[in-house]
């Protein structure tokens, strides 16, 4: 499995390791990624889709050359599985032995649309193949394999009249140096040595007409003296194979040097529209034959596009399963992230509360300790924390629930001059089953905290106060002492009241 590509299931082909492992032909992943956006891996997928991350998505740039499996594959042993053939080698020659084979299967190179084993393509190009072109050796003329064959049985039907003929008339001829060697059996081109070798070699379907027509008025003449003509001199069938010669510019009988051959308008337009109907006759065979060819490749290209049409057809039904995951994958990680958000307040909840537990007093004595006094005193003076609130603590265990609130620049009558300290009395968790208004007396107290001497300051409710009433919403307004301590006492180096940037406070309620 190790040397298989995770998308083709065949050999690797320079092999390219992704991120998440999985091996990949440079080819594939090449395809792979510009035919599919955010393209992820198909053996991640099929191993555990539920386990999808990054490393995941595939891309050519995430991918590297992995050297040690190309040499593994490249060393293996392999044989070739065309049948009929007994090659066996390692790998990295297999390539090398797939394009000479001599029993594989290739089309042939003419667009016949045959296939054949390579070993047998001279054959099938010699004898079988239609659109082979050869130069026949007779008459220098290109044609196909067939067609050789045909106008070699026409050399063969009138070699031994006509060449005899021929050779006699070269003979003849030699010492006209201006007259064409067909002149005795009807053509009339006259001209220079050059000249005549050109239209010698340009009107040889002229000079092949004129030929049969004296074949044919020789046949007549021998006829009606009592001469029977031999079985294999079929002038008609010789007239067809002529039409069968692939041979330039004469089978038109338009006006061309061809015509030269012909004096005047004495040819015979007989033989002429026989011609042309063979050379119509020809090029329709020749066209249905093409369109035959044309027909076989409708039919490859028709069901190349009908595996093509499947393939796409099993991508959308691929993607439309992996779209399905993926919202399913997105519904639970909703899911999981609304679990992780109610887990976060529930553990914030639990903080606060420990927090409260720690600090929470219920016997009426609070000790407050404030740590970073001097930043806390310079927020207060710029305005940015004008006051800070103590945490809450109870005068009993289902007592009153009360804080402390400090101004360390003062407020009222105390800014700026003053420390200011208030009691609070907030919103509590029996305040039904206590009596109001709130009526215990309240000691506020600065610790020195050499023990010298502390600053003491105390008071009694006034019952008619909203300060004291049972609170209606979180807490009361605060009521106390806004000229608690002067600044420069709380700054004067004689005293311990901040030390180490940290004060402490403290309050006691009288519940008797």
């Amino acid at each position: 499995q190790k040397f298989l590509c995770s998308n083709c299931n065949n050999i690797l082909k320079k092999a390219l390791q992704t991120l998440c492992g999985h091996r990949y032909c440079s080819a594939c992943l090449t395809w792979i990624v510009r035919n599919n956006k955010n393209a992820i891996c198909q053996k991640c997928k099929e191993e555990d889709p539920n386990t999808l991350g990054e490393e995941s998505l595939l891309a050519e740039e995430r991918a590297f050359g992995d050297a040690a499996i190309n040499k593994e594959i490249s060393e293996l042993r392999v044989h070739c599985v065309t049948l009929g053939c007994s090659w066996s080698g390692i790998m990295k020659d297999f390539e090398e032995h797939q394009s000479l084979c001599e029993y594989a299967l290739i089309p042939c190179h003419t667009g016949c649309g045959h296939v054949v084993m390579r070993r047998k393509l001279a054959d099938h190009l010699e004898n079988g193949c239609a659109n082979n072109v050869t130069v026949c050796q007779q008459c220098q003329c290109s044609l196909a394999s067939s067609e050789c064959q045909n106008s070699l049985q026409l050399v063969l039907i009138i070699s031994p009249a006509f060449f005899f003929f021929f050779q006699q008339s070269h003979s003849t001829s030699s010492s006209n140096k201006d007259g064409c060697c067909f002149s005795e059996v009807g053509c009339a081109f006259r001209g220079s040595k050059e000249k005549i070798q050109e239209h010698e070699n340009s009107a040889v379907g002229a000079h092949m007409l004129l030929l049969l027509q004296h074949m044919r008025q020789l046949q007549g003449t021998l006829c009606s003296k009592g001469f029977s003509p031999r079985p294999e001199l079929n002038l008609k069938s010789a007239g067809k194979s002529i039409c069968h010669l692939q041979i330039p510019a004469g089978l038109q009988l338009s006006r061309d040097p061809e015509m030269d051959c012909f004096p005047g308008s004495s040819s015979v337009p007989e033989d002429e529209s026989v011609l042309q109907q063979l050379v119509r006759e020809k090029v329709i065979s020749e066209l249905e034959n093409k369109l035959h060819v044309f027909e076989n490749i409708v039919a490859v290209l028709n069901k190349e596009v009908e595996s093509s049409n499947l393939e796409i057809l099993a991508f959308r039904r691929q993607s439309e399963l992996d779209q399905n995951i993926i919202r399913g994958l997105e519904l639970k990680i909703a899911e999981l992230h609304r679990c992780l958000t109610q887990k976060d307040a529930g553990l914030s909840s639990l903080h606060k509360s420990l927090l409260f537990s720690e600090q929470a007093s219920y016997d009426g004595i609070f000790l407050w300790k404030i740590t970073e006094v001097a930043r806390k005193l310079q927020d207060s003076v710029t305005g940015r924390t004008v006051s800070l609130y103590s945490p809450a603590f109870y005068t009993a265990k289902y007592g009153y629930k009360v804080c402390l609130r400090v101004y360390l620049n003062g407020d009222g009558t105390g800014k700026g001059t003053h420390m200011s300290l208030f009691f609070v009395v907030m919103k509590g968790d029996y305040d039904a089953l206590l009596p109001w208004p709130f009526r215990h007396k309240v000691t506020f107290m600065l610790l020195d905290q050499n023990n010298r001497e502390h600053i003491i300051d105390a008071f009694r409710p006034d019952l008619t106060s909203a300060s004291f009433q049972r609170p209606v919403n979180d807490m009361n307004v605060a009521s106390g002492c806004p000229m608690f301590l002067p600044l420069a006492k709380l700054q004067s180096p004689k005293h311990a009241y901040v030390r180490e940037d940290t004060l402490f406070l403290k309050c006691i309620i009288e519940t008797n």
